[in-house]
């Protein structure tokens, strides 16, 4: 058979022309295909059997690197497409709840937030009255009532009452005594002020029953004394008070005081108080008067009456400046004072420079100062001082040209705090009591017994050391002490009549459980000197003269107390514990050991 190449059948397909349509041509299409699959398959044959030879090496040269970019990157669709053809159908699940009710009894608690437990204040009562009774026949007494008339005004009563009966061992004078005051005050606060008005009178009652042992007095002569002596006193006054004023504050009183040898005494006090902030500092002056005007009826030596008028105004200006730790006052005085019985009139000019500095803190701080002051005496202030003193005193001001001091203070721990001061000061005119002398044949007055003082005056410099502890050793049970020591240098007087040189002072407080509580309190006061005079008719020696030195005394005071309630308390109080009958002022011994027992009750209206 003759085969024919694929070319050789296209040629021949092509040039002849003796194909015709029919039955041939369609044998010799079917005739050609199989001739040229044949071909197909001999001629890959050929290819693998010609590819099995090695090849030679050959250059590959890059042109250019390949280099990647974003746009060489097909995008991840981001919700791809599925390839399966297969698409199932969800089906619808469809879901019940079978309820069946069941019985419960629980009750679930409503939640709300913690709270911190505070201790309820103790309430505030706008009244109360005290009473109390004692051996000595002693009567303790008083009432204080703050009656709301509105929102912003008040009403104040205050009565106390003090009084014993005597019976002193050993004095043959009546030794009772009693005080009483009343007080009245009307008190509004506003939104951009406060003030407050008061009026009061005061009657007290003492004894000169101080009687000396030489020279002795017969039983007679005891019986024609009669030692009483009563003071008497009425008072007026009133202070304001601006929040949002350069006028900061202002107070005024008068008071008008009498005794039963027609001795009388008016004062008027006022000052007032400005202050203003100057580029971040603070200037403050205070503006002072004080008019005193009084009479004694009687000198001692004689029957001439004594009368005398003070007038005294002050200007005060001072600078606060406050620098970290460091507080600085810088202020001065000036007084003008004029003695118009005597048409005598001076000036006065005080430092007032006070510093404190903070060296560690709350632990330790130095403080130091000099300030002077013109200081009014008057009759009112000698007899609250010393009660035997007698209707015929000398009235002057007393000048402490200045009290320089240095100290320090602070607290060591938080339950034990200190302060300690060295001080020196100058002053002209000081008023010292001394003893008055038994005037034999020169008057026949109930105080001229040598039973009563009389007051004089010197020029003192005073040098003295103070120190301070106190203690909380907890909330229920706080201790105090101090100390101070004098030393005094005198101009004429021989010695610093009835100044001591120590005093000190312990007290303590215990508040036991939730309803008894009690307290201490003890005080020394050191050695005094006086004088013993005795005016006798004899013209050689007229008046004999003896220094006399006054023992130091303590006095022990306690007090115990039981609360029933919000409302009522009782109390044991006790004084002079240690049952020492000591002598306060020469001649003097003041009652033994006293005891005094009473309730206090708290209400509302």
């Amino acid at each position: 058979m003759r085969i024919f190449s694929s070319t050789d059948l296209a040629l021949r397909l092509q040039g002849s022309n003796s194909f015709k349509s029919g039955p041939d041509l369609k044998a010799f299409k079917h005739l050609a295909g199989i001739k040229m699959s044949l071909f197909l398959v001999l001629f890959l044959s050929g290819s693998v059997l010609f590819a099995q030879d090695p090849i030679g090496s050959e250059t590959v040269t890059v042109v250019k690197p390949y280099s990647p970019s974003v746009r060489d990157a097909s995008k991840i669709k981001q919700m791809p497409g599925r390839a399966d053809s297969v698409n199932l159908a969800k089906k619808e699940v469809k879901y019940s709840i079978f309820s069946v009710p069941v019985a419960s009894t629980f009750t679930p608690a409503k939640g709300r937030a913690t709270t911190v437990e505070r201790e309820r204040p103790p309430k505030v009562f706008n009244n109360y009255a005290t009473l109390g009774f004692g051996n000595y026949s002693n009567v303790l007494a008083e009432f204080y009532s703050n009656l709301e008339v509105n929102r912003t005004d008040n009403f104040g009563v205050f009565l106390t009452h003090n009084s014993s009966q005597g019976g002193i061992e050993g004095v043959r004078l009546d030794d009772k005594f009693y005080d009483t005051e009343l007080n009245l005050s009307y008190t509004r606060r506003d939104r951009d002020l406060s003030w407050k008005t008061e009026v009061g009178g005061q009657h007290q009652l003492f004894n000169w029953y101080g009687l000396p042992e030489s020279p002795a007095l017969t039983d007679a002569q005891v019986l024609e004394i009669d030692p009483q002596q009563n003071y008497f006193s009425v008072y007026a006054g009133g202070e304001i008070e601006l929040y949002d004023s350069f006028f900061d504050r202002a107070k005024a009183k008068f008071r008008h005081s009498g005794d039963s040898y027609s001795s009388s005494e008016n004062q008027f006090d006022a000052t007032a108080a400005f202050e203003a902030n100057i580029a971040g500092e603070l200037i403050t002056t205070n503006i002072t008067a004080d008019i005193v005007n009084g009479s004694f009826d009687k000198a001692f030596y004689g029957s001439n009456g004594y009368d005398y008028t003070f007038m005294n105004f002050g200007l005060n200006p001072s600078l606060l400046v406050l620098r970290d730790d460091l507080t600085l006052n810088l202020g001065i005085a000036f007084y003008y004072s004029l003695d118009t019985q005597n048409s005598d009139s001076n000036f006065y000019l005080y430092p007032k420079i006070t510093a404190s500095y903070e060296l560690a803190g709350d632990m330790l701080t130095a403080y130091g100062g000099i300030e002077g002051e013109l200081e009014q005496n008057t009759y009112y202030d000698f007899y609250q001082d010393n009660h035997f003193v007698s209707p015929t005193l000398a009235i002057q001001p007393t000048d402490t040209e200045y009290d320089a001091y240095v100290g320090a203070k602070g607290r060591l721990t938080n339950s034990l705090g200190y302060n300690a001061r060295v001080s020196y000061s100058s002053q002209f005119n000081k008023a010292m009591y001394r003893r008055n002398p038994y005037a034999i044949g020169v008057t026949e007055e109930d105080y001229a017994y040598g039973n009563s003082f009389e007051v004089v005056y010197d020029d003192i410099n005073t040098f003295s050391f103070y120190g301070e502890v106190n203690v909380d050793v907890n909330r229920n049970f706080t201790l105090s002490a101090n100390a101070e020591v004098f030393s005094y240098s005198t101009e004429e007087e021989v010695e610093a009549w009835n100044l001591p040189q120590l005093t000190a002072a312990l007290t303590a407080d215990y508040q036991i459980t939730e309803k008894w509580y009690t307290g201490a309190n003890i005080f020394y006061r050191g050695e005094r000197k006086d004088l013993s005079r005795t005016v006798i008719t004899n013209p050689v020696n007229p008046e004999q003269n003896e220094v006399v030195t006054l023992d130091g005394y303590f006095d022990l005071n306690a007090h115990l107390g039981y609360r029933f309630n919000e409302q009522l308390s009782a109390f044991i109080k006790g004084s002079n514990l240690l049952n020492n009958n000591y002598e306060r002022w020469m001649n003097f011994p003041v009652q033994g050991a006293q005891f005094l027992a009473g309730a206090t009750y708290k209400f509302d209206f």
